[in-house]
């Protein structure tokens, strides 16, 4: 039994492992392990743009892939990381980075979902508030609750 939950526990540690370590190809590292720490630093800041919540790092798309290896070229060229992330952005815009920065045009990605939770929020509570406005509840008068128990002892008759 010890053996079996021992098992079970490495095949789900295994099967869980993060799947970075398979991103990145071997053929993609550097030579050099500095530059390559830096490559791993930037994709891991870089966007998949096919897969949208993962990093380049993380990605195994073939654009994901592509940008990893432009991102490799610029570094072995000299570039500075700040070079690079102007690189993207001017290539693909602020959304390719996974932290875009806070400014006019980035305002909707950060303000966006607090401001459709806010309008979300206020229409439910003008439904509702609306609701007991319309439709007051009254009590039943001494008729209507005559008729209720006419009906229902002629319904448990049939």
């Amino acid at each position: 039994m010890i053996k079996r939950n021992l098992l079970l526990i490495l095949f789900l540690a295994i099967v869980n492992l993060p799947s970075s370590s398979f991103a990145v190809e071997p053929t993609e590292i550097l030579q050099n392990p500095q530059l390559e720490a830096r490559a791993r630093v930037l994709s891991k800041n870089i966007r998949c743009l096919v897969c949208q919540n993962q990093s380049i790092d993380d990605s195994n798309a073939s654009l994901a892939k592509d940008l990893r290896k432009v991102v490799r070229e610029q570094l072995v060229n000299g570039a500075s990381d700040e070079e690079i992330f102007d690189f993207l952005i001017e290539r693909y815009g602020d959304f390719v980075l996974l932290k875009p920065p806070v400014k006019p045009s980035t305002y909707m990605l950060w303000y966006g979902p607090i401001i459709l939770f806010l309008i979300g929020l206020l229409m439910s509570v003008l439904f509702l508030t609306r609701r007991r406005k319309l439709a007051p509840e009254e009590p039943l008068t001494q008729k209507e609750l005559d008729q209720l128990s006419k009906l229902i002892t002629n319904r448990a008759e049939d």
